[in-house]
């Protein structure tokens, strides 16, 4: 074998895995696929292969058909449960061209034969990446073509709403630590398992741990675990969340909350990948994607010592700030048409078609303090009392009834702008989209209604798509 001259660096930042008992072999792969601007590391088993992917999720393995102990067959099946994701190419000499077939059939990616030859074996590396490169971008165009009123699990068609749509699509790729921040019922678990589901860790488990819930001592062996004996009651080794989501994401909620000196501790193990579980002596290493999230004004947090520095300079390596329902009101409507067919379909009561004009324009008022966790109690009551095909007014809850009468204006929000706005949608919901009734119960001129609903960006989507 002759190592090839030095190339551009390969485009794709993918994860290799050489797996051969013979030393030559790995130092020439190893230094050829550095050349090609691969990262690549290398096991001398099948059993230290397995290690190693305990820890990580590589892109492809190559892996020795014959090997002592733990066989290139064998180790198939494990990467197969392990990482599903993860393509596996046998190596194998002449004379086992049958074995080789075996591993096809069983999930195998395809098979390179000994002596090895490079460009061949750069070419099954550039097949695969460029397959899971077409994969990535596929699967987000599908996302992109679902339309602007939604991302997967997350609704709303506002301007900030699709700023975090591009955000989530540009770091899908690859797996920086997030922080999130919203006000409570906002929507940050939601938004942390679309991450989650769109990230090159899909395949692995998302847990999520409230920080607030718990005190310091259950929060740490929550989070990295404890051995047995470690304090009264500890019977038993416990593997902690950082653990469990080996390959997949940490939801850390109100992390603001978690005591400082486990926020130390916590540090630690995003910066070196490492955790000692409570009473152990020994260090862990984690392949964990860390997700956190805070009610708090960061601000705020950071000058009181709450959130230590450090640690937030840590976690805001991609920042997502989530506005309050209030300031985003034209959200509303998608997420009213969402929640009023997600509960029928749960209750299997198909008959609720639509929302009347009225009581939409009650919805577009209020100020939401419970922001998307409140609109949804509110739209879900109407279906458990037993609304029949249009939710009406009588069907809100009491706090939003009495919002109605001659009350023009957000009860808590002065802003000249904002209520207009309001007061659009809701003339324009009460005259079903009428634009010239609508300018007559506002007392403005059509040709003014129209000027504003441009310069606030105001068009009957929302309409639509809240009685659709």
């Amino acid at each position: 074998m002759k190592v090839g001259d030095r190339k551009d660096p390969a485009p794709y930042n993918a994860r290799i895995l050489f797996v051969d008992d013979e030393r030559e072999i790995l130092d020439t792969v190893e230094e050829y696929l550095a050349r090609q601007g691969y990262s690549v590391a290398l096991a001398r088993s099948g059993t230290e292969a397995l290690k190693l992917l305990s820890q990580e999720q590589f892109d492809v393995v190559f892996t020795d058909l014959n090997m002592p102990g733990l066989g290139g067959l064998d180790l198939l099946k494990a990467v197969r449960k392990m990482h599903s994701e993860t393509e596996v190419v046998i190596v194998t000499g002449y004379g086992s061209i049958e074995s080789a077939i075996k591993a096809l059939k069983l999930g195998g990616y395809d098979y390179l034969q000994k002596p090895i030859n490079l460009e061949r074996l750069k070419l099954l590396i550039d097949r695969i990446v460029e397959k899971k490169r077409l994969k990535e971008e596929n699967l987000h165009l599908r996302y992109r073509l679902k339309g602007r009123y939604r991302y997967d699990e997350i609704i709303g068609l506002s301007p900030v709403m699709q700023e975090i749509y591009e955000i989530i699509d540009r770091i899908s790729m690859s797996d920086p630590t997030v922080l999130i921040q919203g006000e409570s019922g906002t929507g940050k678990e939601v938004i942390a398992r679309v991450i989650h589901k769109n990230s090159s860790r899909r395949a692995g488990p998302f847990v999520s741990i409230n920080c607030g819930a718990l005190v310091e001592g259950l929060l740490e062996t929550e989070l990295f675990g404890h051995v047995k004996g470690a304090f009264t009651g500890a019977i038993r080794n416990k593997e902690g969340l950082m653990k469990a989501a080996q390959g997949g994401t940490v939801f850390l909620d109100e992390v603001a909350e978690m005591p400082s000196s486990l926020q130390v501790k916590l540090l630690r193990a995003l910066q070196e990948r490492k955790i000692r579980p409570v009473g152990d002596t020994r260090e862990l290493h984690v392949d964990t994607r860390v997700i956190a999230a805070t009610n708090e004004d960061i601000n705020e947090a950071l000058n009181s010592g709450k959130l230590r520095r450090d640690l937030y300079y840590r976690l805001n390596v991609v920042f997502i700030h989530i506005p309050p329902l209030r300031e985003r009101k034209e959200d509303i409507p998608p997420l009213v048409n969402h929640f009023m067919r997600q509960f029928a379909e749960r209750s299997k009561r198909h008959v609720v078609k639509k929302i009347s004009p009225e009581a939409l324009g009650l919805l577009l008022e209020y100020d939401w303090p419970g922001n998307v966790r409140e609109l949804e109690n509110a739209l879900e009551r109407a279906f458990v009392l037993g609304v029949e095909e249009t939710i009406g007014v009588d069907d809100l809850p009491p706090v939003l009834r009495g919002l109605g009468g001659d009350v023009n204006v957000s009860a808590r929000n002065y802003r000249l702008k904002d209520n207009e706005i309001v007061l659009i949608k809701r003339a324009l919901a009460e005259t079903g989209g009428n634009k010239a009734e609508a300018s007559r119960l506002l007392g403005i001129n059509l040709s003014t209604l129209y000027r504003k609903m441009a310069r606030y960006d105001i068009s009957q989507d929302f309409l639509q798509n809240a009685n659709s």
